[in-house]
């Protein structure tokens, strides 16, 4: 397992209280960092987790926020900031999943999807970049879907595919803006997740992506060795493609 070193860094992982989240900010602290876990409406399981990450003799905070709302945001940096200080690790976890038919779901579950996972990835990587460029360092790695880079479709969950092709976009486009201040843009795309809520009938290689093997993307970009690559895209999806011929 790639194991960057992250002694005195910060990390921020949002959604972190459950799920994939959960797993890569206990990896970061396994790395060394301090973290901040993040929840909305999660509190006791926000607790639990820092109650694990501290078991590697870090600094921890736990923090709330609705991150598609600024000033939520603003409070969420502002309190991670006073309790661990600036943040250097930014990973944008949090992305509401609606597998309905885009005819059946309703407007208020289809604006959540798409501003959880597009404006909340925006929202956090441009609060966190005050501090990224007053240190002349910073790592984000965002998360994305596997094939979102090829707009990939479907009748089912559509605005789900829409926000996290815009996130690939997006992060390229902060890659290429961020170049010259020390600061790395990057993605990690899963397919299906092992505690993913849709299983379908055949997954590539037999099984549904660990937890592990997100880790294992999210630290090569961490790697000191990785601060050439920017505005890159990592589908931990076993080799899956979507195309029929």
């Amino acid at each position: 397992m790639i194991d960057p070193d992250l002694a005195g860094r910060t990390a921020l992982v949002t959604g972190s209280a459950k799920g994939v989240g959960r797993e890569l900010l206990l990896a970061l602290a396994d790395c060394g960092a301090s973290v901040a876990v993040h929840y909305n409406t999660s509190a006791d399981a926000a607790d639990d987790v820092a109650e694990l990450a501290r078991e590697h003799d870090v600094d921890v905070t736990t923090a709330q926020a609705d991150v598609t709302d600024p000033e939520a945001v603003d409070d969420l940096f502002a309190t991670v900031e006073g309790e661990l200080g600036s943040v250097d690790v930014l990973v944008n976890n949090v992305g509401a999943f609606a597998p309905t038919h885009w005819e059946v779901i309703d407007f208020e579950t289809w604006n959540r999807v798409l501003e959880t996972n597009l404006n909340g990835t925006y929202l956090c990587s441009k609060r966190a970049l005050d501090g990224m460029r007053a240190a002349e360092w910073g790592r984000i790695v965002n998360v994305g879907y596997a094939s979102a880079d090829r707009l990939l479709v479907s009748p089912q969950n559509f605005p789900y595919f829409v926000a996290k092709a815009g996130v690939l976009m997006f992060t390229r486009m902060l890659a290429a803006d961020t170049q010259e201040e020390g600061i790395t843009v990057n993605a990690i795309s899963p397919y299906v997740v092992e505690n993913s809520d849709v299983f379908p009938d055949s997954l590539p290689r037999g099984r549904a992506a660990k937890f592990e093997d997100m880790v294992q993307a999210m630290c090569f970009f961490l790697e000191a060795d990785s601060d050439y690559l920017s505005g890159q895209n990592v589908a931990v999806d076993g080799g899956w493609r979507p195309e029929r011929v």
